[in-house]
């Protein structure tokens, strides 16, 4: 199947299998231990149903939004995801390329694997940053403080990882956790020579973290030795709300006590996140939170959802439900693996389609006419 034929996120799936090695598909497409909370996140979508009006006049429609008080093209943001530079060459650029002509945001990865001032400079457009709390506080501040200067108009500060997740396709491909891979890893890299020929060519690296290690330090020892801080606690949010004078957003929140907390500190936004599923397995998806966490929060802050959003229609769900709109990691990365750039536009255009034919079906104009009642309640 060539990209131009794929009609939906799963063609673009099956073709990122067919190009790139296993253990890069596996790094993307995999979560942690059993991954039941991997598929209960696009299960929890699935059991939702729509309760669509009839005879609206649904001629002309807008899937345009507002995010965090700017203009986006789409109700969406393509989010921050690690290692895309294994998928494609520049895989972090590319995606923001795309998702900048798309005109939605781009959340850059801590990990990403291309500069914050060379995306910045390269693909402008609504630009945030995705923060890890490293155990040396010094190296995120310093990363926060570098995207402010970029021009960085978000940052989301990601609470869900005190530890890495045991991901357990990443531990038999020999990726994770140092890249000491499997012969049967290497063999699988020499089945696919145009991907050795382009994106191998290049050793991963977290270039970014990079650049802020003291003298004598490498990022395989920063990896390998404590790179997360588990003792991030409610008491150091005040310290990045002082430091970011912009956008703040909090990722990870899945309950409605935490919700209101964060919104107490001082946050401009919630991101209602399990990690794609891969950090707790067994976790509560963020669609099913998301009522509750907007009973408890009021209209404000903004609240964004992401894990298992495969479909428009799953981007008008949790919308309905209170969202302001949601963040794709996959999704793009299936096409970014597929066809670079070209894939990445491909995911946003199928996304719209179906989300443009989800407002007309459901009998709503705009994005605002997405309400809670077009929602069935769960005992219908």
């Amino acid at each position: 199947m060539k990209l131009r034929d794929a009609v939906n996120i799963g063609d673009l799936r099956s073709i990122a299998r067919r190009r790139v090695p296993h253990f890069v598909f596996a790094y993307v497409d995999g979560g942690a231990e059993d991954e039941v909370t991997l598929r209960g996140n696009c299960e929890a979508f699935a059991r939702l149903r729509f309760r669509p009006r009839t005879l609206v006049d649904v001629s002309k429609r807008d899937v345009s939004t507002q995010l965090l008080g700017a203009p986006s093209a789409l109700p969406i943001v393509v989010g921050p995801t690690g290692l895309n530079g294994l998928s494609w060459r520049d895989g972090d650029l590319e995606l923001a390329r795309a998702a900048a002509a798309a005109g939605v945001p781009f959340a850059m990865s801590t990990v990403s694997m291309s500069l914050a001032e060379d995306i910045a400079r390269q693909a402008p457009g609504r630009l945030w940053l995705q923060a890890y709390v490293f155990a040396d506080r010094r190296i995120t501040d310093a990363l926060i403080r570098r995207a402010l200067d970029a021009g960085f108009e978000g940052l989301m500060l990601t609470s869900d990882f005190p530890v890495a997740g045991k991901r357990e396709g990443d531990l038999r491909t020999g990726l994770l956790p140092t890249q000491q891979f499997t012969l049967a890893t290497r063999l699988d890299m020499l089945m696919h020579p145009r991907w050795l020929a382009t994106v191998a060519m290049r050793r991963p690296r977290f270039v970014n973290v990079e650049r802020e290690l003291p003298p004598g330090q490498n990022v395989n020892s920063f990896v390998g030795h404590g790179m997360f801080d588990p003792s991030f606690r409610w008491a150091d949010l005040r310290h990045f709300r002082d430091l970011w004078p912009r956008k703040l957003l909090l990722k990870g929140v899945l309950r409605a006590d935490d919700a209101q907390r964060a919104v107490a500190a001082g946050v401009d936004g919630l991101v209602l996140s399990n990690h794609g599923g891969r950090q707790l397995d067994g976790a509560i998806s963020a669609i099913e939170a998301l009522p509750e966490i907007r009973r408890a929060v009021g209209d404000r802050p903004a609240i964004l959802v992401d894990g298992g959003v495969r479909r428009g229609s799953d981007i008008a769900k949790a919308i309905a439900l209170g969202a302001a709109g949601v963040i794709l990691g996959r999704a793009p990365v299936y096409g970014l693996a597929a066809g670079g750039a070209a894939g990445v536009t491909r995911a946003i255009e199928i996304l719209a389609d179906e989300f443009d034919r989800t407002l007309a079906l459901t009998g709503c104009r705009d994005v605002g006419e997405l309400t809670p009642d077009l929602i069935a309640p769960p005992s219908a």
